[in-house]
Protein backbone atom coordinates (compact mmCIF):
# COMPACT_ATOMS: atom_id res chain seq x y z
CA UNK A 1 0.00 0.00 0.00
CA UNK A 2 1.25 3.31 -0.92
CA UNK A 3 -0.08 6.26 1.03
CA UNK A 4 0.13 10.27 0.74
CA UNK A 5 0.39 12.17 3.93
CA UNK A 6 -0.37 15.94 3.70
CA UNK A 7 0.65 17.85 7.83
CA UNK A 8 -0.03 21.29 8.42
CA UNK A 9 -0.10 23.19 11.89
CA UNK A 10 -2.87 25.06 12.97
CA UNK A 11 -4.90 22.43 13.09
CA UNK A 12 -2.27 20.12 16.14
CA UNK A 13 -3.36 20.44 19.36
CA UNK A 14 -1.96 23.59 21.13
CA UNK A 15 -1.82 26.10 18.74
CA UNK A 16 -3.75 28.82 19.24
CA UNK A 17 -1.76 32.31 18.31
CA UNK A 18 -0.33 32.74 15.01
CA UNK A 19 2.90 33.03 16.96
CA UNK A 20 2.73 29.42 18.19
CA UNK A 21 3.25 28.52 14.12
CA UNK A 22 6.00 30.99 13.37
CA UNK A 23 9.37 29.92 12.78
CA UNK A 24 10.70 33.38 13.74
CA UNK A 25 9.12 32.66 17.30
CA UNK A 26 10.71 31.46 20.26
CA UNK A 27 6.94 29.27 20.64
CA UNK A 28 7.37 27.84 17.54
CA UNK A 29 9.90 24.70 18.44
CA UNK A 30 7.51 23.17 20.76
CA UNK A 31 4.85 23.14 18.02
CA UNK A 32 6.71 22.18 14.98
CA UNK A 33 7.77 18.90 17.11
CA UNK A 34 4.09 18.16 18.36
CA UNK A 35 3.71 18.48 14.38
CA UNK A 36 6.42 15.93 14.08
CA UNK A 37 4.41 13.76 16.65
CA UNK A 38 1.36 13.43 15.00
CA UNK A 39 2.72 13.07 11.40
CA UNK A 40 4.95 9.97 12.65
CA UNK A 41 1.31 8.74 14.57
CA UNK A 42 -0.24 8.69 11.01
CA UNK A 43 2.93 6.96 9.87
CA UNK A 44 2.71 4.59 12.61
CA UNK A 45 -1.04 3.62 11.83
CA UNK A 46 -0.58 3.83 7.89
CA UNK A 47 2.04 1.33 8.60
CA UNK A 48 -0.04 -1.06 10.52
CA UNK A 49 -2.34 -0.82 8.38
CA UNK A 50 -0.01 -2.33 5.55
CA UNK A 51 1.45 0.56 4.12
CA UNK A 52 5.09 -0.52 2.60
CA UNK A 53 5.50 3.09 1.17
CA UNK A 54 4.49 6.81 2.19
CA UNK A 55 5.14 10.22 1.06
CA UNK A 56 4.84 12.66 3.48
CA UNK A 57 4.30 16.60 2.16
CA UNK A 58 5.30 19.54 5.11
CA UNK A 59 2.46 21.77 4.14
CA UNK A 60 3.02 24.72 6.67
CA UNK A 61 4.63 27.77 5.64
CA UNK A 62 7.94 27.80 4.90
CA UNK A 63 7.10 23.71 4.48
CA UNK A 64 10.43 22.94 6.62
CA UNK A 65 8.91 22.07 9.59
CA UNK A 66 8.73 18.72 10.72
CA UNK A 67 11.78 16.53 12.12
CA UNK A 68 13.17 14.50 9.57
CA UNK A 69 15.36 12.85 11.45
CA UNK A 70 12.83 11.17 13.13
CA UNK A 71 11.33 9.29 10.14
CA UNK A 72 11.25 5.62 9.46
CA UNK A 73 13.22 4.37 6.09
CA UNK A 74 9.77 3.86 4.60
CA UNK A 75 9.17 7.42 4.47
CA UNK A 76 10.19 10.21 1.99
CA UNK A 77 9.52 13.94 3.31
CA UNK A 78 8.85 16.70 0.63
CA UNK A 79 10.00 20.35 1.75
CA UNK A 80 8.95 23.85 0.86
CA UNK A 81 7.56 24.27 -2.61
CA UNK A 82 7.62 23.75 -6.03
CA UNK A 83 5.06 26.45 -7.38
CA UNK A 84 2.97 23.46 -8.59
CA UNK A 85 -0.85 24.12 -8.45
CA UNK A 86 -1.22 20.84 -6.09
CA UNK A 87 0.43 22.84 -3.82
CA UNK A 88 -0.45 21.02 -0.29
CA UNK A 89 -0.29 17.84 -1.83
CA UNK A 90 2.12 18.31 -4.07
CA UNK A 91 3.37 15.10 -5.22
CA UNK A 92 0.42 13.22 -5.26
CA UNK A 93 -0.63 11.00 -8.22
CA UNK A 94 -2.66 8.05 -9.26
CA UNK A 95 -0.46 6.14 -8.12
CA UNK A 96 -1.24 6.39 -4.08
CA UNK A 97 -3.83 4.04 -2.61
CA UNK A 98 -5.12 6.98 0.10
CA UNK A 99 -4.43 9.89 1.04
CA UNK A 100 -3.87 11.41 5.06
CA UNK A 101 -4.61 15.17 6.29
CA UNK A 102 -2.86 16.13 9.76
CA UNK A 103 -3.29 18.96 11.43
CA UNK A 104 -5.67 20.95 9.66
CA UNK A 105 -7.86 23.79 10.45
CA UNK A 106 -11.40 25.44 9.78
CA UNK A 107 -11.68 27.87 6.22
CA UNK A 108 -11.34 31.29 6.60
CA UNK A 109 -14.70 32.95 7.56
CA UNK A 110 -15.48 30.02 9.82
CA UNK A 111 -15.79 29.94 13.72
CA UNK A 112 -14.31 27.63 15.52
CA UNK A 113 -10.27 28.35 15.29
CA UNK A 114 -8.36 31.55 16.04
CA UNK A 115 -6.12 30.43 13.19
CA UNK A 116 -8.85 30.01 11.08
CA UNK A 117 -7.70 30.77 6.98
CA UNK A 118 -7.38 29.77 3.83
CA UNK A 119 -4.09 29.72 2.43
CA UNK A 120 -3.12 33.06 3.00
CA UNK A 121 -4.26 36.13 5.10
CA UNK A 122 -5.78 37.87 1.74
CA UNK A 123 -8.85 36.54 1.67
CA UNK A 124 -11.63 37.35 4.07
CA UNK A 125 -13.64 34.30 2.20
CA UNK A 126 -13.37 31.76 -0.41
CA UNK A 127 -16.35 29.38 -1.45
CA UNK A 128 -16.87 26.85 -4.02
CA UNK A 129 -19.97 26.20 -5.40
CA UNK A 130 -21.07 28.05 -1.73
CA UNK A 131 -19.45 26.29 0.37
CA UNK A 132 -16.83 27.90 2.57
CA UNK A 133 -13.92 26.51 0.92
CA UNK A 134 -10.34 25.56 3.42
CA UNK A 135 -7.72 23.78 2.67
CA UNK A 136 -8.58 20.53 3.37
CA UNK A 137 -11.22 21.19 0.75
CA UNK A 138 -9.29 22.07 -1.79
CA UNK A 139 -6.83 19.49 -1.85
CA UNK A 140 -8.44 16.76 -0.76
CA UNK A 141 -10.63 17.92 -4.00
CA UNK A 142 -6.87 17.60 -5.83
CA UNK A 143 -6.34 14.19 -4.55
CA UNK A 144 -9.87 13.15 -5.86
CA UNK A 145 -8.90 14.76 -9.10
CA UNK A 146 -5.97 11.81 -9.38
CA UNK A 147 -8.25 9.24 -8.27
CA UNK A 148 -7.45 9.20 -4.76
CA UNK A 149 -9.03 8.98 -1.96
CA UNK A 150 -9.16 10.55 1.50
CA UNK A 151 -9.77 8.95 3.94
CA UNK A 152 -8.52 10.28 7.36
CA UNK A 153 -8.29 14.36 9.11
CA UNK A 154 -6.84 15.10 12.41
CA UNK A 155 -7.82 19.30 13.09
CA UNK A 156 -9.89 21.38 14.99
CA UNK A 157 -14.10 20.28 15.30
CA UNK A 158 -15.36 22.46 12.82
CA UNK A 159 -13.08 21.16 10.06
CA UNK A 160 -13.59 17.85 10.76
CA UNK A 161 -17.57 18.69 10.86
CA UNK A 162 -17.12 20.28 7.37
CA UNK A 163 -14.72 16.82 6.04
CA UNK A 164 -17.22 14.10 7.39
CA UNK A 165 -19.83 15.91 5.00
CA UNK A 166 -17.37 16.16 1.84
CA UNK A 167 -16.63 12.45 2.44
CA UNK A 168 -18.81 10.64 3.71
CA UNK A 169 -17.12 7.64 6.03
CA UNK A 170 -13.67 9.80 6.11
CA UNK A 171 -11.97 8.72 9.73
CA UNK A 172 -11.87 12.23 11.57
CA UNK A 173 -9.93 12.98 14.98
CA UNK A 174 -10.64 16.31 16.63
CA UNK A 175 -8.24 17.39 18.40
CA UNK A 176 -9.08 21.12 19.27
CA UNK A 177 -12.27 23.14 19.39
CA UNK A 178 -12.07 26.89 19.86
CA UNK A 179 -14.21 29.79 20.98
CA UNK A 180 -13.17 33.35 19.81
CA UNK A 181 -9.74 34.04 20.58
CA UNK A 182 -9.35 30.62 22.93
CA UNK A 183 -8.76 26.92 22.13
CA UNK A 184 -9.61 23.65 23.88
CA UNK A 185 -7.41 21.21 23.66
CA UNK A 186 -6.67 17.20 24.18
CA UNK A 187 -3.95 16.06 25.64
CA UNK A 188 -0.72 15.48 23.44
CA UNK A 189 -0.23 12.49 24.35
CA UNK A 190 -4.38 11.71 23.41
CA UNK A 191 -3.68 13.59 20.26
CA UNK A 192 -0.98 11.18 19.19
CA UNK A 193 -2.90 7.80 20.62
CA UNK A 194 -5.60 8.63 18.50
CA UNK A 195 -4.46 9.78 14.94
CA UNK A 196 -2.45 6.42 14.95
CA UNK A 197 -5.16 4.06 16.02
CA UNK A 198 -8.20 5.81 13.34
CA UNK A 199 -5.51 6.13 10.79
CA UNK A 200 -4.69 2.66 10.82
CA UNK A 201 -8.34 2.26 11.05
CA UNK A 202 -9.17 4.09 8.12
CA UNK A 203 -6.56 2.52 5.40
CA UNK A 204 -8.17 -1.14 6.69
CA UNK A 205 -11.58 -0.06 5.58
CA UNK A 206 -12.62 -0.08 1.70
CA UNK A 207 -10.73 2.38 0.37
CA UNK A 208 -12.29 2.23 -3.38
CA UNK A 209 -15.44 2.99 -1.54
CA UNK A 210 -14.22 6.31 -0.57
CA UNK A 211 -13.25 7.66 -3.74
CA UNK A 212 -16.15 10.72 -4.48
CA UNK A 213 -17.06 11.99 -7.50
CA UNK A 214 -16.34 16.01 -8.07
CA UNK A 215 -18.65 18.53 -9.09
CA UNK A 216 -19.12 19.14 -12.67
CA UNK A 217 -18.83 22.86 -12.65
CA UNK A 218 -17.05 24.75 -10.44
CA UNK A 219 -18.04 28.34 -9.03
CA UNK A 220 -15.65 29.91 -7.21
CA UNK A 221 -16.00 33.73 -5.14
CA UNK A 222 -13.09 35.00 -3.59
CA UNK A 223 -14.14 38.10 -1.12
CA UNK A 224 -10.46 39.56 0.00
CA UNK A 225 -9.59 41.93 2.69
CA UNK A 226 -7.92 44.83 1.01
CA UNK A 227 -10.04 46.21 -1.95
CA UNK A 228 -6.86 47.15 -3.83
CA UNK A 229 -5.32 43.69 -3.55
CA UNK A 230 -8.72 42.51 -5.25
CA UNK A 231 -8.45 44.82 -7.99
CA UNK A 232 -4.89 43.78 -8.83
CA UNK A 233 -6.07 39.80 -9.02
CA UNK A 234 -9.12 40.54 -10.56
CA UNK A 235 -6.94 40.84 -14.06
CA UNK A 236 -6.15 37.05 -13.85
CA UNK A 237 -7.63 35.59 -17.18
CA UNK A 238 -11.50 34.35 -16.69
CA UNK A 239 -12.16 36.29 -13.39
CA UNK A 240 -14.86 38.48 -13.17
CA UNK A 241 -14.49 41.48 -10.47
CA UNK A 242 -18.23 41.51 -9.04
CA UNK A 243 -18.23 43.59 -6.16
CA UNK A 244 -15.31 46.77 -4.60
CA UNK A 245 -13.29 43.18 -2.63
CA UNK A 246 -14.76 40.59 -4.61
CA UNK A 247 -13.58 38.40 -7.44
CA UNK A 248 -15.86 35.48 -9.60
CA UNK A 249 -14.52 32.55 -11.45
CA UNK A 250 -16.04 30.34 -13.39
CA UNK A 251 -15.21 26.25 -14.90
CA UNK A 252 -15.83 22.55 -15.38
CA UNK A 253 -11.67 22.03 -14.80
CA UNK A 254 -10.98 22.11 -11.10
CA UNK A 255 -7.04 21.86 -12.46
CA UNK A 256 -8.24 25.44 -13.50
CA UNK A 257 -9.46 26.78 -10.12
CA UNK A 258 -6.26 25.37 -8.42
CA UNK A 259 -4.17 27.42 -11.05
CA UNK A 260 -6.76 30.27 -9.86
CA UNK A 261 -5.66 29.31 -6.41
CA UNK A 262 -2.04 29.33 -6.95
CA UNK A 263 -1.91 32.84 -8.72
CA UNK A 264 -4.94 35.27 -7.16
CA UNK A 265 -4.23 34.70 -2.95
Amino acid sequence: MKVFISADMEGITGTTTWEECDNKSPFYARFAEQMTREVLAAIEGATAAGATEIVVKDAHNSATNIDITQLPEHVTLIKSWSGHPYSMVDGIDASFDAVLFVGYHSAAGVLGNPLSHTMTGNPWTIKINGTYASEFMIYSYAAALEGVPTVFVSGDKNLCDAALLLHPGISAVSVKDGFGGTTINVSPKLAVKQIKKQSETALKGDLKAMIISLPKHYSVEITYKEHAYAMRKSFYPGVERVGTHTLKFETDNYFEVLRLIAFVL
